[in-house]
């Protein structure tokens, strides 16, 4: 069925049969589009508030994380 078809069926419906057309092609949509990523501050507002955030501050070792990673990989896999 073409475009142009599908249109005219869905116009000679009734007002209620066509708002359920719609609500019924939104559901399609949120099944089989992917919805673009949410990168709005609500997530990172939730990152910022999460206890994690900060758990190794007071840690020395920590305070300069390129060190202690290049630390780490010396002493697993030193020759």
């Amino acid at each position: 069925m073409s475009e142009k078809e599908l249109i005219k069926r869905i116009k000679k419906l009734p007002t209620e049969a066509q708002q359920e057309a719609a609500d019924f092609v939104d559901y399609l949509s949120q099944k089989y589009i992917q919805q673009p990523v949410d990168s709005s501050s609500s997530i990172k507002k939730s990152i910022l508030e999460s206890s994690f955030r900060g758990m190794w501050k007071d840690r020395e070792d920590m305070q300069d994380s390129t060190k202690w990673v290049r630390e780490l990989r010396k002493s697993r896999w030193a020759e």
